[in-house]
């Protein structure tokens, strides 16, 4: 019950989205480009300007590049064995790579293991910020159907502020650079209100999807991978790392957590086959209400 109740305000807030969009109709490309481009750069700006940095931080970016580098290559193995396009592979890519550790995952690991639990949740969801605004944008304009290969997607990758507002918090907090308590209260809101803007998005998104038109087959693939291989691997990774047993528990929980709610909205800004990618955020989601608790049960 308790479990439901860290839920329901996840599936509100994507309801909220889903029924605006279903009413009014919103340009969903505009507002999702808004969150990418000018809220989630002050968010990564404010995580690594007040959590201190520590070794930790290198076990868990080499876990979480670890495991979104094997799962991409498998996805890589499928796409090659079953003849998929490249915009169909970077899809699945999309779909498959990128977990909701962020507006699902820290809100379960809170639940589950408390205030400590939490500060690791946090460095968890900003690393994987950086890994999707890399990696995860680089796959999203190279399956674009504008794309022209490796240097678009590039490209892309170097226009994305998010790794700038990283490293921006980072110096500030090496050099013990203080903010003024207006521009302080100014970034707390906009890094407060990213989260929730990118499920409202996310909603509208899933307004827009005819399940008749995805390729189930290929959302199979996907949904497997992300709910059931990731956590088995991310058993196999932990075992090699030195971090203390309550962080690993963490890693392979957050490892089972479905698909990002930021893999919709790069899909939609380069156009990577963006019904398939919503529509598995929206059906791992769902599944994730079987598959949690059963991950949980065996790992805490």
């Amino acid at each position: 019950m308790e479990f439901l109740q860290v839920l329901l305000p996840i599936f509100g807030i994507f309801a909220l989205g889903f029924i605006g969009q279903k009413t009014i109709g919103f340009d969903a490309k505009n507002i999702s480009k808004m969150s990418l481009y000018l809220m989630s750069p002050v968010l990564v700006f404010q995580t690594f300007y007040t959590n201190l940095i520590s070794v930790t931080y290198l076990y868990l970016g080499a876990f979480l590049l670890i495991l979104c580098l094997s799962i991409i290559a498998v996805v890589r193995l499928i796409g090659f064995i079953r003849s998929y396009s490249t915009t169909e592979t970077c899809g699945m890519i999309l779909a498959s790579a990128f977990m909701n550790n962020g507006n699902y995952g820290t809100p379960v690991v809170l639940l589950v293991f408390g205030a400590m639990g939490l500060d690791i949740a946090i460095v968890l969801m900003v690393l994987q910020q950086l890994i999707m605004c890399t990696v995860g944008v680089y796959y999203a304009a190279k399956g674009s159907p504008e794309a022209n290969g490796i240097k678009s997607a590039l490209r892309a990758v170097v226009t994305m502020p998010i790794v700038y507002g990283a490293i921006l918090g980072l110096t500030f907090q090496l050099l013990h650079i203080t903010l003024s308590p207006p521009v302080e209260e100014a970034v707390s809101l906009v890094a407060s209100a990213t989260i929730p803007t990118v499920m409202i998005v996310l909603g509208m998104q899933l307004a827009n999807i005819k399940l008749k038109n995805i390729a189930f087959r290929k959302l199979s693939f996907s949904l497997s991978l992300k709910l059931l291989v990731s956590p088995i691997l991310a058993f196999i990774i932990v075992q090699f790392l030195p971090i203390d047993q309550m962080t690993k528990q963490i890693l392979i929980i957050m490892a089972a957590m479905p698909t990002a709610a930021n893999t919709t909205m790069y899909a939609l800004e380069y156009n990577t086959d963006t019904e398939f990618v919503s529509s598995s955020t929206l059906i791992s989601t769902c599944l994730s209400l079987i598959t949690l608790p059963i991950v949980l049960s065996v790992v805490v």
